[in-house]
């Protein structure tokens, strides 16, 4: 549960003109109990506006909370402004990549350095609304560990809608946690759930389904979204190729990421039973008609070659096999989750 500070001293700034906290505020000597991620790429338009309706959507709450901007190696104005915000208020935190890497990167970073019981991740383009941030902490509240947001009356053209929504459906299909929006950036996460999570590619998207592969209640709730009035869209045709390969990613891990020689090895020993039925099938032939040689049936020599590729699968197999005992134990990670212990000397809850 999420528990509220007392917030008697604390004052909405009205940027630009008022001060930040002083660091007299009791407030900020407390840990913060939320932890707002923005990634920010060229929206120097935006951040001002946005910081100050984070902050009027936040202040009321009673709730100690940090925001995280992460600028993702921004060419414009952004990591100025982003300082100024910094400069009056000391709750604004700022991370700055020397180069563009990614809004998967930027995310990834905003959640490591958050220090929050909760992370909410939003975008700086002000499309999704802050004001909808307590709504996603009372769902939090209510025992579920991943809320997600879904635009249920998204504002953006037809071109961009209509792939979303096959992805959508593509992807609760293949994850198997069922979601309608897996692309709106407004979530609201536990951070024991996915500090351990790390991200590639366009895999920020995926995190509801990394949540429910160890055993984390997800859930979805309509959030408000606005049509972009400043800056560019970052989202292009290409993102959908790669979101599909990283789908492939994300269901190989949810299912043979502690065990790959399963997959490789599954698919090898069907190749090798293919083969056996090539060569059963070309001596069936041969027997039937013995005027033909059985050095000239092609299946002959496709049973060969499903034999040798089912052999490299199953190598394959035991390396991905190595390559992941490797990781577990030099990293001396475990390959499960604990939810809580009872009289465990030394261990807390999770």
């Amino acid at each position: 549960m999420i528990e509220p500070v007392n917030s008697e001293t604390h004052e909405v700034p009205t940027w630009p003109a008022a001060s930040a906290p002083s660091a007299s505020d009791e407030t900020s000597k407390i840990a913060p109990k939320l932890s707002v991620v923005v990634p920010v790429y060229n929206e120097e338009d935006n951040l001002i506006p946005l910081h100050g309706k984070i902050d009027a959507a936040l202040c009321n709450l009673g709730l100690t909370y940090e925001i995280l901007y992460v600028d993702d190696g921004s060419r414009d104005r952004s990591f100025e402004l982003l300082s100024e915000i910094a400069a009056r208020d000391e709750r604004a935190k700022v991370v700055r990549f020397r180069r563009n890497f990614g809004q998967t990167a930027a995310m990834s970073a905003g959640m490591n350095y958050a220090s929050g019981e909760v992370i909410i991740p939003l975008d700086a383009d002000l499309q999704n609304d802050p004001a909808d941030i307590p709504r996603l902490l009372e769902k939090i509240n209510e025992g579920y560990d991943v809320v997600s947001g879904w635009r249920k009356n998204r504002k953006d053209d037809e071109i961009r809608k209509f792939p979303s929504r096959v992805a959508n459906r593509v992807i609760s299909k293949v994850t198997g946690v069922h979601l309608h929006d897996y692309g709106c950036s407004l979530k609201a996460y536990r951070a024991s759930v996915i500090k351990d999570v790390h991200l590639y590619g366009e895999m920020h998207r995926f995190i509801p389904a990394y949540a429910a592969m160890v055993g984390g209640k997800v859930t979805e709730i309509a959030v408000e979204h606005h049509p972009r009035f400043a800056g560019k869209s970052k989202y292009g045709m290409s993102r959908i190729f790669r979101v599909i390969l990283d789908l492939m990613v994300v269901k190989f891990l949810g299912g043979y990421g502690n065990k790959p020689i399963y997959f490789f090895g599954g698919i090898g020993i069907g190749a090798s039973l293919l083969g056996i039925l090539c060569w059963l099938i070309a001596i069936a032939e041969r027997l039937h008609k013995p005027e033909n040689h059985i050095n000239g049936n092609p299946l002959f020599y496709i049973g060969i070659l499903l034999f040798v590729l089912s052999v490299q699968l199953v190598m394959l197999g035991l390396m991905a096999e190595m390559n992941m005992r490797t990781y577990y134990e030099s990293q001396k990670k475990q390959p499960y989750v604990v939810a809580e212990t009872r009289n465990i000397d030394g261990a807390n809850s999770v």
